[in-house]
């Protein structure tokens, strides 16, 4: 026999469970609003598809028989279940149940994505958050297999099988603490166009997307005459610069507080011009948006 049609009869076992528990076609007929010959056509459909006998018929109503009880047992269980599932998932529904899996480098995920994850977090305080801190480019390849939900990164040149959303705009620019300058501006004949040519110069590591960017704007004479220092992440970069290490490029927006008050001071010298960059969330285009990840992209990235 072929595999019983599990989705043309579900109105049918529907149908049979209420006569089954109520024993009566006529009371079938009421609880679910349609005629009592439809019932009887239901049952009649029933038996023969199984080819057995569901129902003893008497005048004083319908009883199960052997086969009857057997298939009521399983049945009754499994719309249980279903309705077991729809409770649950109403529930998750109310509740705001669900799941974001993020991506992002360690310094994005510091300054950008975690100050927008604390009203996220409280106002959602059932969806599950997990972020994988990996590199920019990592994050585009955990995008691209499927393997987390929202990437943040600097909007990239190809946006092929991405959806983007702005996160807003970074500004690079070069720092140091005061006294490292005014020590450096005493023991060399410095001002603001050679400074770098006595200074350490500390930049991010050479596979750093934010050193690629950065370089494209610096001078081959100004990297191969600087004392440069390479940093394997911005945390360090902000750090070893308020310790008067050397001058650091940074992102403005990450050392806002150490610029109000004086911590850092920025010197970027008048011929160098980095363009702000965008920073994006991204998402594989060829996958549907859960409700938890469209209300952040919605509210919550910028």
């Amino acid at each position: 026999m072929n595999t019983f049609s599990q989705h043309k009869n579900l109105g049918l076992y529907y149908i049979f469970l209420a006569v089954a528990e109520t024993g009566s076609l006529s009371e079938a007929a009421k609880s679910l609003y349609i005629s009592q010959p439809a019932i009887s056509k239901a049952i009649r459909q029933l038996e023969s598809e199984l080819d057995c006998t569901l129902f003893h018929r008497s005048s004083r109503g319908v009883r199960l028989t052997d086969e009857g009880q057997l298939l009521y047992n399983h049945i009754s269980q499994a719309f249980f279940e279903i309705n077991a599932g729809e409770n649950i998932l109403r529930t998750r529904k109310a509740l705001g149940v669900g799941r974001i899996r993020f991506g992002a480098s360690n310094t994005l995920c510091k300054y950008l994505l975690l100050p927008r994850l604390k009203n996220y977090v409280c106002d959602n305080p059932h969806v599950n958050i997990s972020i994988d801190c990996q590199s920019s480019v990592h994050t585009r390849q955990l995008i691209d297999n499927r393997d987390i939900d929202i990437g943040l990164i600097a909007a990239p040149e190809s946006a092929k099988g991405l959806r983007l959303y702005s996160a807003g705009f970074v500004q690079d620019t070069f720092v140091a603490s005061p006294e490292y300058i005014r020590n450096l501006c005493l023991r060399e004949p410095a001002n603001s166009n050679n400074l770098f040519y006595h200074a350490n110069l500390m930049l991010l590591t050479k596979d750093n997307v934010t050193r690629t960017y950065v370089n494209s704007y610096l001078s081959e004479q100004l990297l191969s005459q600087t004392t440069l220092m390479e940093i394997g992440s911005m945390d360090l970069l902000i750090e070893f610069a308020k310790t008067g290490l050397g001058i650091g490029c940074v992102i403005q927006e990450f050392v806002r507080d150490e610029l109000e008050n004086g911590t850092l001071i920025e010197v970027t010298p008048s011929d160098i011009h980095i363009k702000k960059r965008e920073v994006c969330y991204c998402v594989n285009d060829s996958l549907p948006l859960s409700y938890a990840v469209s209300d952040f992209l919605d509210n919550y990235r910028v």
